[in-house]
């Protein structure tokens, strides 16, 4: 496996702690610490485009694909709703005076996660809160749909994974997952694994087709492991950590490829945030506290 370091972006004023997918595969939207929301090109990077200033942390961004919209968790503001092309604000709700640390859209639903323990599901085409998940008072940190199950999972900080039914939206498993706070969680594309990490530095399998049997525990990082996403081709996935590392691994062996990092690849050189790996000429995109915004080429 080769790693070539493309490029590097730069405007954020602060730690950046969300990437997320825009409507072609050159297009992706950062946001982080100092509340500037950007969107920018691969194939163009250095021209960076501004499209809000938030006056507080944001630390998740979701793109409707339906609508061509940007979803914005402002710390303690709610949701902030942009259009990218306009460069405007087009609709806000104050949903929560907590903290929103995920956001994830699917099937014209939008889910949620709050610092202080709710899941809130939102109607998109309504823009209104159809219902309030309460099942911990610790923060929900992260989420993941699985589309072949229809199932939903959420990491939270008392180190447990609970799977949702997505029509139902009840409560179907309780994972007592970590040994500490979960802060990433992914369904392999194929929808046979759940994929759990976090504070604990270990990364967990765990089996969708066995009732979430766990299938493989792997001491993956020095430090917390922020982050997990796979290649557009399933074949591979990453992960990133506060130990400055990326680690690229077999999507099928779960055996480690290649480790990212300062010394070897002028990787970052404070905390892996967040991964995004696009389907444009297998880019990996990776977000630092280091402020800066990576893009990798890798090819087997």
């Amino acid at each position: 496996m080769q790693v070539h370091k493309i490029d590097t972006f730069a405007g954020h004023r602060d730690c950046v702690y969300t990437l997320d997918a825009g409507a072609s595969s050159t297009e992706f939207f950062s946001a982080g610490a100092d509340g500037l929301v950007v969107r920018w090109q691969l194939d163009k990077p250095d021209l960076g485009s501004l499209l809000a200033r938030i006056p507080a942390s944001v630390y998740a961004l979701a793109f409707d694909p339906e609508r061509k919209q940007l979803w914005v968790g402002q710390n303690y503001d709610g949701i902030h709703i942009i259009d990218p092309i306009q460069k405007q604000e087009v609709r806000s709700a104050q949903i929560t005076p907590a903290a929103i640390f995920d956001i994830k859209i699917s099937e014209g639903t939008a889910w949620i996660a709050l610092s202080d323990g709710v899941l809130v599901v939102m109607d998109v085409a309504e823009f209104v809160v159809k219902k309030h998940l309460k099942v911990s008072d610790k923060s929900a940190r992260a989420i993941a749909i699985n589309p072949k199950t229809r199932e939903v999972a959420v990491g939270y900080s008392d180190n447990g994974i609970r799977i949702f039914d997505q029509d139902g939206l009840t409560l179907k498993y309780v994972i007592p997952a970590h040994t500490n706070s979960v802060f990433t969680v992914q369904y392999s594309p194929d929808g046979r694994y759940l994929l759990s990490a976090g504070r604990d530095a270990h990364l967990k399998i765990w089996d969708v087709t066995d009732r979430y049997r766990p299938k493989n525990d792997i001491a993956a990082h020095l430090f917390a492991i922020n982050h997990i996403c796979y290649s557009p081709d399933g074949a591979l996935f990453a992960t990133g950590s506060m130990d400055k590392a990326i680690k690229v691994w077999d999507a099928e062996t779960f055996r480690l490829l290649k480790v990212i990092d300062r010394a070897r690849h002028a990787g970052h050189g404070t905390s892996v945030n967040k991964l995004l790996w696009s389907p444009y000429q297998h880019q990996l995109i990776s977000a630092s506290d280091d402020r800066l915004i990576s893009v990798w080429e890798i090819t087997r």
